[in-house]
């Protein structure tokens, strides 16, 4: 019976998160009303506030989804990188930026960039800053496989030099979801250019 308890659990919880992606694209995040979310996902409100205090609450679970998706796909370019420095980090960057429009609007992610600023120490604030560091680490780790077969140089710093990569993807990225008509394929060419700086130099 607990496996089927866990199963039921898992569908209402997804059926909130596809409902509440939906609606806050058409809606809007300030638009959308946790009663329709609940309609819509054929959940009680009750059922809604038994697994989030709040609408940032449900907003957060979907980033999460985002990244942890990005995440699993990531580490297959860790295991068996692009026999070519420049080749690696753009195919990672690429799984990362590529698929950060799945579920989230700009509008959604603004929202979820502005929570995690206003109220850094909240629950919100504390699981974005976790998944930033959870990207930042698998490009450390992308890094270090690099290093181990020999194509990016032994004495670079990997673990400073995969939050420069991070860190300056990350702002791209923000300055790309502050305009709404900046284009995926323009940001990663903006990515790439700045990237070839670092590829020229840490290459053996």
């Amino acid at each position: 019976m607990s496996g089927l308890r866990a199963r039921q659990k898992a569908d209402r919880h997804r059926r909130i998160i596809e409902a509440a992606a939906a609606l806050f694209r058409e809606a809007g995040y300030e638009g959308a009303k946790i009663e329709t979310i609940a309609a819509q996902a054929e959940v009680s409100i009750g059922t809604i506030y038994n697994y989030y205090q709040n609408k940032g609450d449900i907003l957060g679970a979907i980033v999460s989804m985002e990244v942890d998706e990005v995440l699993n796909a990531g580490r297959g370019v860790v295991a068996r990188p692009p026999a070519n420095v420049g080749d690696a980090l753009d195919t990672l960057i690429g799984i990362y930026i590529e698929h950060s429009l799945h579920y989230l609007s700009k509008e959604m992610w603004r929202q979820a960039m502005a929570i995690s600023t206003q109220l850094p120490d909240s629950p919100f604030g504390q699981a974005y800053t976790g998944l930033d560091r959870s990207l930042t680490e698998q490009i450390r780790a992308l890094i270090a496989r690099l290093q181990e077969i020999g194509l990016v140089r032994q004495d670079i710093d990997g673990t400073a030099l995969g939050e420069l990569v991070f860190n300056n993807m990350n702002m791209m990225f923000i300055e790309f979801v502050k305009r709404d008509e900046a284009r995926i394929p323009e940001l990663r060419a903006a990515i790439r250019r700045q990237n070839r700086i670092l590829v020229a130099a840490i290459g053996v």
